[in-house]
């Protein structure tokens, strides 16, 4: 069964041939039912494509002239690059169907021959189960807006030692270490910078609300890490909040 983004990719196909399709030939050239012809419409005007429709008994869609479609300028080098760091995502977390499907999208995208060296990567490429602990992407997003927005989001906590806590952290960057997915930022309530576990995190959101921007005080998260996390001269020790 053809997945609902692959005919998308079809439909958007179809309609920059040009000129005024309607529902029923979209319908019966992508083998589909007209509500579905409708609904792939709308998921292409919500990914900002100007698709204008012709209403009543004849109804019809045609993209309006002079829509630029942005192409996508990768080499094959930079191709290949891609498919291999989606590989390693989708060896990594089986059961997370993410990677798989952008790896597919993006092919469906690629001009031939980027076409032809993505299959061929995928072909000749061979991830071992090296993997780190599962990561919750959805999360990451969240983290990454907070990042660019210089916001807070507030989550519940549960700590090494299984004690539960609310947070409210300014995000600084999320990374992988030791195989496991952490964020290092700055927990407002302490007045400190801290490191949380992102699968110890939940019920995660950007709070609303307008705040100065916090400098990190050291000039990598190494440094910090290093430094036991900012106690210079202090035994080595657990993370707080770890």
């Amino acid at each position: 069964m053809d997945s609902p983004s692959n005919r998308t990719l079809r439909l958007l196909s179809l309609l920059q041939t040009g000129g005024d399709w309607s529902v029923a030939s979209l319908a019966e050239r992508l083998e589909v039912s007209q509500r579905t012809v409708r609904r792939d419409t709308q998921r292409l005007r919500e990914l900002g494509y100007d698709v204008q429709s012709r209403p009543g008994p004849g109804a019809g869609y045609q993209l309006r002239p002079g829509t630029k479609i942005p192409p996508l300028l990768l080499s094959a080098d930079e191709v290949a690059t891609i498919i291999t760091s989606l590989l390693v995502l989708e060896t990594w977390a089986p059961d997370d169907p993410s990677a798989s499907v952008a790896r597919s999208k993006l092919e469906q995208t690629l001009p031939p021959a980027l076409r032809r060296r993505a299959a061929a990567t995928a072909i000749s490429t061979q991830i071992l189960q090296e993997s780190p602990a599962p990561v919750d992407w959805a999360l990451v997003g969240i983290l990454s807006d907070a990042v660019a927005q210089g916001a807070r989001v507030g989550f519940d906590y549960t700590d090494q030692h299984g004690r539960q806590s609310a947070r409210m952290v300014e995000p600084h960057r999320h990374f992988l270490r030791n195989r496991q997915w952490y964020v290092v930022g700055f927990d407002i309530d302490r007045g400190d910078w801290r490191l949380f576990r992102l699968d110890r995190m939940q019920s995660t959101s950007i709070l609303p609300g307008a705040h100065s921007s916090r400098e990190f005080p050291f000039p990598s998260i190494e440094r910090w890490l290093a430094s036991d996390f900012g106690r210079v001269g202090a035994p080595a020790g657990e993370a707080k909040d770890r």
